[in-house]
């Protein structure tokens, strides 16, 4: 069953061959089909906010007397104050906000320059280290979790945020990214023409190389600070409960033998607030430029 039709429209005449004839250009529409499956997937990717939401948004006693109703209680400014003056959200939310920005910067900055090195520099051993770079990806975050942890004690960073921040710092994915990225958006051609005119390595970079991968970088940014902004695993371990981000603090909301889940969920959605709001600022911007890189690739 075909999903999209096909329509031929006539455009100007091709350059250099004026009065020739003119260029037919398919415009793609999608079916109805197509539409269904979108929606489809677009309530499902919601449900789990929108959820969130209305359990956020009712008290213990309308919980327990409807666990499955979706309308939205009355209570989620209530719940909202009470989770914002039981932890400490706002330093939590700094926290979060200094360290998902940094992260996502040298992730982006450091990606880029071993990206342009394997993708169009020219050395021994190439292969073999981006191959290396990658299979580190199938090494689980956990086994590395003592000897990291190990390492920070020995700086002196347990408690810090730069004990979340350096370790960070670099991804393999990222490099991959970039990698794959640069070896289609950025001709050999601008390089060599860089080259002739005396730009060094680090300024061909700066120069040709890093506003050719604008698009993927800016998709890499997005990718990294969401994953950081969700982290829990590791900033648990090593962040004191005074001085955490954003997932650490929403624990805190857990005691020990009851779990109030309007205050939980209504943390949760205060915590995604921010990345809603991204997405819509960023999101229309971050697609046009990744089909701009495309097309001029």
């Amino acid at each position: 069953m075909s999903t999209a039709t096909t329509t031929p429209t006539a455009t100007a005449p091709l350059p250099g061959r004026a009065g020739r004839g003119t260029r037919l250009v398919r415009r793609t529409q999608a079916s109805p089909m197509a539409y269904a499956v979108l929606i489809v997937v677009l309530l499902g990717s919601a449900f789990p906010l929108w959820w969130s939401f209305v359990i956020g948004s009712k008290d213990s006693a309308a919980i327990v007397q409807d666990p499955y109703s979706l309308v939205p209680g009355g209570h989620f400014l209530q719940n909202a104050s009470t989770v914002v003056t039981t932890i400490p959200f706002w330093k939590a939310l700094g926290n979060s906000v200094l360290v998902s920005t940094t992260v996502a910067l040298l992730v982006v900055l450091f990606s880029a320059l071993a990206g342009f090195a394997f993708a169009k520099l020219r050395f021994r051993g190439r292969n073999g280290l981006l191959v290396f770079v990658i299979a580190t990806m199938a090494v689980p975050t956990q086994l590395g979790i003592v000897p990291l942890f190990i390492v920070m004690s020995k700086l002196g960073w347990i408690g810090s945020l730069w004990a979340v921040i350096l370790p960070s710092a670099v991804s393999a994915f990222g490099v991959f990214w970039m990698t794959q990225y640069l070896q289609e958006a950025l001709p050999d051609e601008l390089i060599e023409a860089a080259r002739v005119d005396g730009a060094s390595t680090l300024r061909t970079f700066w120069s040709v190389a890093l506003p050719a991968a604008r698009p993927g970088a800016a998709m890499l940014g997005l990718f990294t600070f969401i994953a950081t902004w969700t982290n829990f695993f590791w900033p648990f371990i090593i962040l004191d409960p005074g001085n955490p981000t954003l997932p650490v603090a929403l624990q805190q909301l857990q005691a020990a033998y009851f779990v109030d889940y309007s205050l939980v969920l209504a943390g949760v959605v205060l915590m995604a607030l921010p990345l809603i709001v991204l997405f819509v600022f960023a999101g229309k911007q971050l697609v046009s430029g990744i089909m701009q890189g495309a097309v001029k690739g």
